[in-house]
């Protein structure tokens, strides 16, 4: 339920809130969670890999690290073209499309003989690959009200948390028993095996409807998205969420734990998987939380929280702190950030394939010159100073967040 006093805040805007989602369709929830697993172990099975890659490819480590860039550049510029496909040919139709093509790229990744291949074909993945998590979000939006969306959202995004856990060390386990090229086939049979499960429980469903007439691709949406304040600011707040957080405080905790703490670079990792712990609770407890609090007592809390920890965790004078605090700031980190995916689904009704991709876009936008900002503060003040800095930095965005973003009207018709 939403506190009474949020209803004033409310944005109008043209469509009705969709209705319940089709019992029939609730199938394809689980499914899409599998494609964003899938996705998920993408980004992530190459960090216990990269010396046997750079072993088999006679290349060194710092090279074959530009195949992290290589998947990360195109998921992130590609959204401006696949939220406008997803818009005008159907965001289940290019999601699937995408899935198919991401592990076919995958399993090809396992044959590549040499960097450049491997470069090229980590582009396509990344690109395919975008097609997947913002989509399966529009989707939602389309078929779930407001006030089920969040807690909808969570379920779906289980998917993405389990990867986070589980791809690091099962990824390193596999490659270690039976070589690198065999987690990507691995990770390119879930991807397809994903695909055909989508396909065939939405049988003619997926390939029927005639594509959206948006102008070409839908691109005039962007204008028509930039043009409304509401959806300025939540833009604008997903960018600076990505520079403090995904590129800033966040890429840097297992380094912190190494350089330090003088943990190893497993158990440091085994640290850094404790965020996955805590969004795993969030999860579970979305509903409850949204229920007791309301979506923007939710927002606050899970920012002013996440700013605690992030303080909490410069000042940590040992390691076993800093795994605790890990838990938490997965924990709240989605208490804050799960507010601003739902809002995204309903910044542009009418096209929420593009509002979603536009909203990737900033976050991506907002990590890249994070991580340049972030690695400032370390040469200049080293680990403490940076969190703190992020933690302050935190702080403020989420009392400016919580004055400027309105409640949409979606919301507001709830009660």
């Amino acid at each position: 339920m939403s506190p009474r006093g949020e209803a004033a805040d409310a944005v109008t805007v043209n469509p009705a809130p969709p209705g319940p989602l089709p019992s029939g369709n609730l199938a394809i929830l689980p499914l899409l969670a599998a494609a964003a697993f899938a996705t998920g172990c993408g980004m992530r099975l190459l960090d216990p890999l990269l010396p046997l890659v750079a072993r088999d490819l006679h290349s060194s480590v710092a090279e074959v690290a530009v195949l992290i860039t290589a998947f990360a550049l195109p998921y992130g510029f590609c959204q401006v073209l696949l939220g406008p496909l997803g818009d005008r040919f159907g965001k289940l139709r290019v999601l699937t499309i995408g899935l198919v093509t991401y592990g076919l790229a995958m399993a090809a990744c396992a044959m590549a003989g040499s960097l450049g291949q491997m470069i090229a074909l980590r582009a396509t993945t990344g690109a395919a690959g975008g097609a997947i998590i913002p989509l399966a979000l529009a989707w939602i939006g389309d078929n779930v009200p407001y006030q089920e969306r969040q807690a909808t959202i969570s379920r779906f995004m289980t998917g993405m948390v389990m990867a986070q856990l589980l791809t690091g060390p099962v990824s390193g386990s596999i490659g270690q028993a039976f070589g690198w090229r065999s987690v990507f086939l691995v990770t390119a049979t879930v991807a397809l095996l994903t695909a055909v499960a989508i396909a065939g429980t939405l049988g003619t469903r997926l390939w029927r409807g005639q594509p959206a007439k948006a102008g070409r691709f839908g691109f005039t949406r962007y204008a028509e998205l930039l043009r409304r304040r509401p959806a300025r600011l939540l833009l604008l707040t997903a960018f600076l969420d990505g520079l403090l957080l995904f590129g800033g405080a966040f890429p840097f905790i297992g380094s912190y734990l190494i350089q330090d703490f003088h943990l190893e670079p497993w158990q440091a990792g085994l640290v850094v998987a404790g965020f996955g712990l805590g969004a795993l609770a969030y999860t579970r407890t979305a509903r409850r939380l949204l229920d007791w609090l309301g979506e923007m007592r939710l927002m606050l809390a899970g920012g002013l929280l996440l700013s605690v920890a992030l303080a909490a965790l410069a000042l940590a004078p040992v390691w076993p702190m800093v795994a605790v605090l890990q838990a938490l700031i997965g924990l709240f980190f989605f208490g804050f950030h799960g507010v601003l995916q739902a809002r995204s689904t309903e910044a542009l009704p009418e096209a929420r394939a593009t509002a979603v991709s536009a909203f990737a876009m900033a976050l991506f936008l907002g990590q890249g010159i994070g991580s340049i900002g972030f690695g400032v503060l370390l040469r200049h003040g080293g680990y403490s100073a940076g969190f703190l800095t992020a933690a302050i930095l935190m702080a403020v965005l989420t009392l400016w967040a919580r004055r400027v973003l309105p409640l949409p009207a979606a919301a507001a018709n709830t009660g």
